[in-house]
C-alpha cells in the first residue's frame, strides 16, 4: 500500500527526487514554502530541520577556467602532434582533452 513512500524515506536524501523531498517537507512543521524551492533548497531545508551536518563538498581540482584552458592548450599539442603525422600522441591528446571536458561538466 504505501511502498513507495517507505523507500522514500529510507534512500539518501540527495538520491531523492523534487518531488519526493516536497512530501517529505510536507511532513516537517519546520519548513514553509516547499512548493516553491528547488532540490539544493529542499536538501538544506530537510538536513536542517533534521539537525543533519551538511559536509562540504570536495573542491574540484581547478576551477572550470584553468581547466578550460588545459584543454585548449592541449588542442594545440594534438593539432602539431596531427601535422607531424603522430597518432599515437594525438591520441593521448584527445583522451586529456576528453577527460578534462569531463571534469568542467562535473564542476559547473
Amino acid at each position: 500500500m504505501g511502498g513507495k513512500k517507505q523507500e522514500a524515506k529510507e534512500k539518501p536524501l540527495e538520491k531523492m527526487t523534487a518531488t519526493e523531498l516536497r512530501e517529505l517537507a510536507k511532513e516537517i512543521p519546520d519548513i514553509v514554502g516547499a512548493h516553491g524551492m528547488n532540490k539544493a533548497e529542499l536538501v538544506a531545508a530537510v538536513k536542517k530541520a533534521r539537525g543533519i551536518e551538511d559536509a562540504p563538498r570536495k573542491k574540484s581540482r581547478g576551477s572550470v577556467r584553468e581547466i578550460k584552458a588545459k584543454i585548449q592548450q592541449l588542442k594545440k599539442d594534438r593539432a602539431a602532434a596531427l601535422e607531424a603525422k603522430d597518432a599515437r600522441l594525438a591520441t593521448i591528446y584527445k583522451r586529456k582533452i576528453s577527460r578534462l571536458k569531463k571534469q568542467t561538466r562535473r564542476a559547473a
